[in-house]
């Protein structure tokens, strides 16, 4: 049974009547720019083919229900109880409901009408796999919330909206990137993001290459994670360097040559995330520069060096992903690999050449299982459109 039937199903079961809409929204999966969004830096990030999908109708009552379908849980809330991260009975939001309900306290922190909505959602976007199973949530509501709202904003501002909730009301201090490619994504294209102005274009993937995800099947809890001590410590890192660089507002106006002069100024570890941060955004400028040119072996290398990098200087890998990456860098047909998303577990990107990919996959998930023991998930994927709804 496919997703959208799931959630119709059950939302039948549960409220007594067939959904009025369907609202969906993809995860992502970033090639090259990692950790630089909440520095202000470049990312090139793809929406891709898995979604939550939230089935929905207006509610009769002020006050919405919702249904998380994974996880079997129900949460009813309103504007009033999420000022206090309450549902309506007093008690603490769950994890999970803090997304939507983080959701609908953006909005209306931005003068946004959300309705009570009853609802039902799934999502095939693996969850803790650094693919932004919580974005796509995030913004599957946003969009929802905007339909039975009757207003309009740009998807950009969708993101923004989703931005703040993560940031201010679940505690996860990212950057925009995540709920950017889920708002904005374009079929068959990558997403380059300014993500200081906000400006962004498609860049068209090389020729004949394809994305393959491989799911290591090792989990991380963001919030629980070192994440914001990584944001943190590039704080920290600008702080200091506005001694010597008085006009930096962040890491993304320092150049690599600069960093390099001033970074023994820094505390040690402070200066191996800021050398992380400084040179991914460099690198990220030279692959939209190699991608216009249809370089898959230059764009390639570049992601090969961004997984050394995460590994070693910004400390965000952890066994199961480094073997998964060596493994797919030593596999022909294979120009790049490199974890993909927070770290600390969840899956590695590759890019590959589309001749070899079917091999790629079979070889790489049989490497993997002999190397740790592990059953991996391996996924060609496509980049998709972004959030959007449906008529039920």
């Amino acid at each position: 049974m496919d997703l959208r039937q799931r959630v119709f199903e059950v939302f039948h079961q549960r409220f007594g009547e067939d959904p009025e809409f369907f609202a969906r929204a993809p995860g992502r999966v970033n090639l090259l720019g990692e950790h630089v969004d909440y520095n202000e830096g470049f990312v090139l990030p793809a929406a891709i083919n898995w979604d939550t999908l939230v089935a929905f109708r207006r509610s009769r009552s002020l006050h919405s229900t919702l249904l998380a379908l994974d996880l079997g849980e129900e949460t009813s809330f309103d504007c009033q109880t999420v000022l206090d991260r309450q549902d309506i009975t007093g008690a603490e939001l769950s994890v999970w409901a803090r997304y939507p309900a983080g959701v609908m306290w953006s909005m209306n922190t931005a003068g946004l009408d959300t309705p009570g909505m009853e609802a039902v959602f799934a999502s095939d976007v693996p969850r803790g796999a650094g693919l932004s199973s919580s974005a796509s949530v995030e913004m599957a509501f946003g969009v929802a919330w905007e339909k039975l709202g009757s207003w309009t904003v740009a998807p950009i501002q969708l993101a923004q909206i989703g931005l703040k909730a993560e940031n201010q009301y679940v505690g996860v201090h990212c950057g925009i990137m995540d709920q950017f490619a889920s708002a904005c994504g374009v079929k068959d294209r990558l997403l380059y993001l300014d993500c200081r102005s906000l400006e962004w274009r498609t860049v068209y993937l090389p020729e004949k290459a394809f994305i393959v995800i491989a799911d290591t099947s090792v989990r991380r809890s963001l919030t629980g994670s070192g994440y914001n001590e990584r944001h943190a410590a590039c704080e920290e890192a600008v702080r200091i360097l506005q001694d010597y660089l008085p006009g930096i507002r962040a890491l993304r106006d320092v150049r690599v040559n600069e960093f390099r002069r001033y970074a023994g100024h820094l505390p040690v570890i402070v200066a191996k995330r800021a050398q992380h941060i400084v040179e991914e955004i460099a690198r990220t400028e030279q692959a939209v520069e190699l991608l216009e040119k249809n370089d898959a072996v230059g764009f390639g290398a570049l992601m090969n060096v961004c997984h050394t990098s995460l590994r070693d200087l910004y400390e965000v890998s952890c066994p199961e992903l480094n073997t998964m990456a060596a493994l797919a860098q030593s596999l022909p047909g294979c120009y790049g690999a490199r974890l993909t998303g927070a770290g600390f577990g969840g899956c590695t990107v590759n890019l590959v050449a589309g001749e070899a990919v079917e091999t790629f996959s079979r070889d790489l998930s049989a490497g993997y299982t002999q190397e740790t023991g592990l059953k991996p998930e391996i996924y060609v994927c496509r980049a998709a459109d972004g959030a959007g709804v449906e008529k039920g």
